[in-house]
């Protein structure tokens, strides 16, 4: 017995020094991808302007502008230099943070920008800050409830209901607040940022889908702890309920939920684009609209490029941190990895 005890140990913590010494090669390789992505998307979005139909200058200036103005702006622009020579010059202005001229307003695309994409942000990370605070606790009450069988009626309509959730894209959402407290009920702002009471309407439309999915993972990973030996045993010593579900239920079940919490951020960076324009929202998704509307190239290209950036760095940020807070996750990717 004594053996066994003492081993136990021993043998446990060998995967934990292996992962603390594959953290590093994890973190590299994350690193690695994150660059390699990064320098993809800076050559789809160079690409996306020479792969349109037609001349956007010609597009931007009117089919009856001179040809001697159009060559002039061409050349102005570098867009007569050879494919090589635009996108070195593409890549100097990227890393420089000049982005280009807007067509139409003659705003610097990187001004654009700044302005929008802190309110994107902001959207963004409180839709879901709100969704897991309502999904965690709801998932973890829906799963007791439900364990074991019981409450058949309960499983049944958490699931219908967070399915149908899931299934209603965000702007639908955003329409149907708007309607019925904005235009209808007159209680808060339909449109614009004019203070804190203009946030809850698109977040509540971003984070009612987001809130509804991470409630069914939440709900799964609580039903797999709730049959585990620690969890039989904590029942066994009657524990209070504020304890056994907090103290050694919740930290457990939070790994995989706040794991997908933090993909779903990279996800609403870009999915509050029609929801910014529903609320006439000043953020990057009205002005991406306007961009695609207007044929304005050069905006559309940086958003391409500013969005595409947003979620590869959110989700490099979830692996590192899903790597540090379960060291098993980055000794199988790393083994899998090698395999």
């Amino acid at each position: 017995m004594t053996t066994t005890i003492t081993d136990a140990p021993t043998k446990a913590s060998v995967p934990a020094r292996r992962a603390r010494r594959l953290t590093p090669l994890f973190f590299a390789r994350h690193l690695l991808r994150l660059v390699v992505s990064l320098a993809v998307l800076v050559v789809a979005s160079f690409a996306m302007i020479h792969l349109i139909p037609g001349d956007p200058l010609r597009q931007m200036l009117g089919p009856t502008a001179p040809k001697e103005l159009v060559d002039a702006r061409r050349a102005e622009l570098g867009l007569d230099d050879s494919l090589p020579a635009q996108f070195v010059h593409y890549v100097q202005q990227v890393f420089s943070g000049d982005l280009g001229t807007s067509f139409f307003s003659s705003q610097p695309v990187s001004d654009i920008i700044a302005q929008g994409l802190p309110n994107t942000l902001a959207l963004a990370v409180l839709a879901t800050g709100v969704a897991l605070a309502v999904a965690i606790p709801l998932g973890l009450w829906a799963a007791v409830r439900v364990h074991q069988g019981r409450r058949r009626g309960t499983e049944t309509a958490f699931t219908t209901l967070t399915g149908a959730a899931v299934a209603i894209p965000e702007y639908l959402y955003g329409l149907a607040l708007l309607l019925v407290f904005a235009l209808g009920a007159g209680l808060l702002p339909p449109a614009g940022l004019t203070g804190p009471a203009s946030y809850i309407l698109p977040v509540t439309a971003l984070s009612i889908a987001p809130a509804a999915m991470i409630a069914r993972l939440a709900r799964v990973e609580t039903l797999r702890e709730l049959d585990t030996d620690y969890m039989r045993l904590a029942h066994a010593k009657r524990l209070p309920a504020r304890r056994l579900y907090a103290v050694h239920l919740l930290p457990n079940t939070l790994t995989a939920t706040l794991t997908m919490g933090g993909l779903l951020l990279g996800g609403l960076i870009t999915g509050s684009v029609l929801v910014e324009n529903v609320f006439a929202w000043p953020g990057l998704g009205q002005r991406t609209v306007e961009a695609i509307t207007q044929k304005d190239y050069p905006v559309a290209q940086a958003m391409i490029l500013v969005y595409g950036a947003l979620v590869l760095v959110v989700n490099f940020l979830v692996d590192v941190a899903l790597g540090v807070l379960d060291p098993k996750s980055s000794l199988s990717a790393s083994t899998r990895q090698e395999g």
